[in-house]
């Protein structure tokens, strides 16, 4: 018998239609051949502290840092986690093969390559890779099965990835904790979450100490067109006055007019990132959302695995575009231009060189059907990119006229578009953006001359702009440098904090810590937040281009260029010297305690399947003072984060019990 493990139920069904299993059991489906079955994201977990060695369980400085000279795993506690896992033990012990059918990506890899080691599986086991979960590419990806050595690098990648969070986590955690919260409140330390803060932290105090400088601009109207004084600003009113009386009584003369005609290229494919910054610009969705959406339309098979940092397509998809083309109905008026012509081939779009494990996300031909109003705006905007790909380049001429008065120099430019080309595929809204640097100029002739208006314009210096979700998820692509480049952004994701797939998760958990809150679109680090990054002194933890370097790393192990056991004995010596640093502090710092301020509950997208809430980690359990525990009550639960601590007959427990959450503290411990 050939076991099949997918993720979630709904991939489990639509795997074992295709492949004939139709006997539906309890926990499986069987048929064919074949007993398909999942698991509900993760199952297991890495060990807590105390489950190491019992000395671990009391928070104690004495007991740092904490470094098993082995990790374990365990399955999280969970009576639906339980049953299914025992169901998927019994399958495996009497397996011949088995197919590793999880999320074709490094989370997806560890999740099930943790099932199977629980569980002891010895048989063989192979390896499904797919990009969608259309029928068409889960019968080629059975057809194509890989063996599952191929992905070792990959899990190796993400097995370290997951022990640097917990060594790091939860040492620093309880170091943070125990030495500035003042035994009151966690002090949550992350490998991302922190340098994440520290940019919104570094971001908020440059505003707050930012002081404004006066400057002036010398600008003159010269037939309903404004032109700049080329010189740029005066820093003095005096200078500026100065050239403003040199010109103010001659006439103003044009002393050239040049055209340039150019290309527009039509917008990159959407990756995870770029595609949730789209969403929070135009919608106001956050990050989170956005994942949510694009994952439940990869889960209607209506778009393509999510989880991606490339923007390219690989030379393999090219036949299948105008299919893919004809697929999407509700765009024929778009469509209608490109059938029955062979399809632009650009290297913009098609490079497998630049795609790894998948490609942008894109349409997978499907018609969509019963979306929400907001799945079918993230559609919308994935269906327009990709149709645009295939338009022609955006014709445009750049005009730009130079004029004089007393030999001082003025300049204006304007941008006329020629032919539309891909600006046809979008809403006019769109194009709307750009209407200020789009405007025709006047026809003007050199030589001519003629009166202007000049005028001396006060102008104060702006503090740079508080991070939005957009803007921030553009920082942790390039640790923290923001460009606007598509080339150099490319060459910075090397470095970048967090993975497309978990950034999202980290500003959620800012929020949860209430180490973070939202303006409007602004996001404003707390009182809490500022003092947390303030205390810590130590670079490594709080550096966003140095944690971008250990990412690289991560990266570079799944590519086979770095030895995981070499980044461990790296992470454990980092994290020696962090406790070593910490316990020198002889100063009296503590952290001020600020209780949670409630947000507004958003809508979220309808989910197709209910799952059991997994944690990725083991959370730390929150210390309780002695004398008044009952002060817990309230407080935010340090397990799973989404609920708050409650009081039960016999113990302390999270109000999140019904959704699985385990959290639970008897009133005598």
């Amino acid at each position: 018998m050939i076991v099949c493990i997918a993720e979630k139920p709904s991939v489990a069904r639509d795997i074992a239609d295709i492949l004939g299993a139709k006997n539906k059991k309890d926990g499986y489906i069987e048929g064919n051949g074949y007993q398909v079955t999942w698991t509900f994201g993760h199952l297991c977990t890495l060990k807590e502290p105390h489950e190491y060695t019992p000395e671990w369980k009391r928070w104690s400085l004495a007991n740092l840092p904490m470094i098993p000279p082995r990790f374990g795993i365990k399955l999280i506690e969970s009576p639906s986690i339980e049953k299914q896992f025992k169901i998927i033990e019994s399958l495996m012990a009497n397996a011949d093969e088995i197919i590793n059918c999880g999320d074709a990506g490094q989370e997806g890899e560890l999740i099930q390559r943790w099932v199977m080691q629980k569980a002891g599986a010895k048989c063989p086991v192979k390896r499904l890779w797919i990009s969608s979960l259309t029928e068409e590419s889960i019968r080629e990806g059975f057809a194509k099965l890989k063996d599952q050595s191929e992905f070792q690098s990959l899990y190796e990648a993400g097995l370290s990835r997951a022990i640097g969070d917990w060594t790091l986590g939860m040492n620093a955690t309880r170091l943070y904790t125990l030495k500035y919260g003042q035994n009151r409140q966690v002090l949550s330390i992350g490998r991302v979450q922190t340098p994440t803060l520290a940019l919104i932290v570094n971001r908020q105090l440059e505003i707050e100490n930012f002081k404004p400088e006066p400057y002036w601009e010398l600008k003159t109207i010269y037939r309903e067109t404004t032109f700049s004084a080329t010189k740029g600003k005066f820093t003095s009113k005096e200078e500026g006055y100065e050239f403003l009386e040199k010109v103010k009584y001659s006439d103003f003369t044009i002393t050239d007019v040049s055209s340039k005609k150019g290309v527009e290229y039509a917008p990159r494919l959407f990756d995870l990132t770029s595609l949730q910054v789209e969403c929070n610009k135009k919608f106001g969705y956050s990050a989170d959302e956005t994942l949510k959406l694009i994952q439940s339309l990869y889960e209607k098979k209506v778009t393509t695995y999510p989880r991606v940092d490339t923007t390219f397509l690989s030379d393999d998809i090219y036949p299948k575009c105008p299919a893919i083309l004809k697929g999407i109905k509700d765009y024929t008026t778009l469509t209608a231009q490109l059938e029955g012509k062979k399809l632009p081939k650009s290297k913009k779009i098609f490079d497998s060189s630049k795609v790894t494990d998948h490609h942008a996300i894109i349409p997978t031909g499907v018609h969509p059907m019963n979306l929400s109003d907001m799945e079918r705006r993230v559609f919308d905007l994935v269906a327009r990119r990709f149709i645009a790909a295939f338009y022609p380049d955006c014709k445009v001429s750049t005009t730009t006229v130079l004029g004089e008065v007393e030999k001082i120099e003025f300049k204006v430019t304007g941008k006329q578009i020629l032919e539309p080309g891909w600006r046809e595929v979008f809403a006019k809204s769109q194009s709307d953006e750009k209407d200020e640097e789009e405007r025709t100029l006047p026809s003007f002739t050199k030589g001519e001359s003629g009166p202007h208006q000049p005028d001396l314009n006060e102008k104060w210096t702006q503090p740079p702009k508080p991070y939005t979700e957009a803007t921030l998820l553009r920082a942790m692509e390039t640790a923290g440098k923001l460009v606007d480049n598509d080339e150099l952004r490319d060459a910075l994701k090397e470095n970048g904090i967090g993975r497309p797939s978990t950034r999202a998760a980290i500003i959620e958990t800012l929020f949860k810590r209430n180490y973070i809150r939202k303006e409007k679109k602004n996001l404003i680090a707390t009182p809490t937040g500022v003092e947390l990054i303030q205390i810590i002194h130590e670079e490594l933890l709080k550096s966003a281009e140095l944690t971008g370097i250990w990412e690289k790393k991560l990266r570079e192990i799944e590519k086979k260029n770095y030895e995981a056991k070499t980044f461990l004995e790296e992470l454990k010596q980092m994290v020696t010297e962090v406790v070593n640093n910490v316990l020198s502090d002889n100063t009296n710092r503590h952290i001020t305690i600020q209780n949670a301020v409630k947000e507004e509950v958003k809508k979220e997208p309808k989910k197709r399947e209910k799952k059991a809430p997994t944690p990725k980690k083991p959370k730390e359990e929150k210390p309780v003072p002695e004398e008044n525990k009952d002060n817990i009550i309230g407080q935010p639960c340090p397990l799973c984060g989404k609920g708050v601590i409650i009081k039960g007959k016999s113990a302390y427990g999270c109000s999140e019990w019904k959704s699985g959450c385990t959290f639970r503290k008897g009133f005598d411990e």
